[in-house]
């Protein structure tokens, strides 16, 4: 097997290809984000890996970002390999902007941006990137859209999607509570009760927590990105904690 790990652009005799497989291993060992689609907007929450007391107040390891004022995206994997891609994520939505004089529709800046995952894939000397993103938008053909990306190159359309350390058991956590009906509230209150659940958290904290929502008013034509505050996902969080321990009484009555 060894004679073909080192190579990116080589299948093994069983048909695989052993750097990309690695570099969805690096994905499942990082630490835990969640995208759920809403019928009012889309939310994207992410666990802050755990980093030293002794670090400047400025230097944040962020985990969402914006890329333009309709498309903002959520990672979960190497956060440099991320920033080289989230840079080139927003050259191409400033580059349609500059050209078209509209906006980049959500699938087309995806499939843009696998296409540069995917070429890594092929050539020698290259690695593919260690990093998935869920990226959430809004566009005027499909409305809300939620879509994950892998280093493959591969995407897919979600209605709720978790990637990273303990994805597997807040995915499940997800296809059992989500429906088409949840308002942006709910959505909110639902994203931290799987994150809190999936990792296990006795006491969780919201400064180890990002939250990121997009909507869109129609009276102005106008989608809006927000991150949320540590006090104001400190109340959302407060809000799920007791939504769902009560759900939980209610069963076991």
């Amino acid at each position: 097997m060894s004679r073909y790990d080192s190579r990116t652009t080589t299948f093994s005799p069983e048909g695989r290809m052993y750097q990309v497989e690695y570099a969805l291993e690096a994905i499942n060992n990082a630490s835990l984000t969640i995208g759920i689609l809403s019928k009012e907007g889309v939310v994207l929450v992410a666990d802050k890996p755990v980093s030293s007391t002794l670090l400047g107040d400025s230097y944040s390891l962020e985990k969402l970002y914006k890329i333009d004022d309709h498309i903002f995206c959520a990672i979960a994997g190497l956060t440099a390999d991320a920033d080289t891609l989230i840079n080139l994520c927003r050259l191409y939505a400033q580059r349609h902007v500059y050209t078209f004089g509209e906006p980049q529709y959500l699938e087309e800046h995806v499939s843009q941006i696998c296409d540069h995952k995917q070429s890594y894939t092929q050539y020698g000397g290259l690695r593919p990137f260690g990093v998935s993103f869920l990226f959430a938008g809004w566009d005027k053909r499909c409305g809300f859209q939620l879509f994950h990306t892998d280093p493959s190159g591969n995407f897919a359309g979600w209605n709720a999607m978790a990637v990273g350390m303990n994805g597997q058991s807040a995915q499940s956590m997800l296809k059992e509570k989500w429906n088409e009906k949840l308002t942006l509230n709910e959505a909110l209150e639902l994203s931290l009760h799987v994150l809190v659940k999936a990792i296990d958290l006795s006491k969780p904290k919201a400064d180890k927590i990002e939250l990121g929502t997009i909507t869109y008013n129609s009276t102005i034509n106008k989608t809006e990105i927000k991150f949320m505050s540590t006090e104001e996902i400190s109340v959302i969080l407060e809000n799920s904690l007791k939504k769902y321990q009560d759900n939980s009484s209610d069963v076991h009555n």
